[in-house]
């Protein structure tokens, strides 16, 4: 999801709400601890020079119960954040923690923020030596045409 479409969400929604892929809700008194502008230069497995910028949210709840963040609040947190950093209409990735800190895509189901599963990739498959799908056929499908070398079809 991209900046431009959570500022979007955020002017239509009352209230500003975040889940887990499998359901399970950040706690409602979250703080929005960092909005920044994180840019990755890397080199990938085929020796391709990439390089990535993001929007980052840094999710955290602490121990005052009844903090609750506002849409307009966290609207003006990122319009200040457009302006000081100069954040462009990047991807946005959440950071969030549970066991240990984890980065998120973000989508919004009509009501939540959903904080999907970030899975990795090779970038170079066609140079990294991995080999392609092989195609699962079931054995039932196969037609098997008759032929003398069956038993008792005195062939061999």
């Amino acid at each position: 999801m991209k900046l431009s479409q959570v500022k979007n969400i955020l002017k239509s929604v009352e209230a500003v709400n975040f889940i887990l892929a499998d359901g399970t809700s950040v706690p409602e008194h979250f703080h929005v601890t960092e909005v920044g502008l994180i840019t990755k230069n890397f080199i990938d497995c085929g020796g391709t020079v990439r390089k990535e910028t993001l929007v980052n949210f840094q999710l955290w709840d602490a121990n005052d119960f009844e903090h609750r963040l506002k849409p307009q609040k966290l609207l003006n947190i990122i319009e200040l954040s457009e302006t000081v950093l100069g954040i462009e209409d990047f991807e946005i990735e959440v950071e969030y923690q549970t066991q240990t800190i984890g980065k998120y895509d973000l989508n919004f189901n009509g009501n939540d923020f959903v904080l999907l599963n970030k899975k990795t990739a090779c970038l170079a498959q066609d140079q990294c030596g991995i080999p392609t799908e092989k195609q699962k056929v079931k054995l039932s499908d196969i037609k098997i045409e008759q032929s003398c070398c069956t038993p008792g079809g005195s062939c061999c």
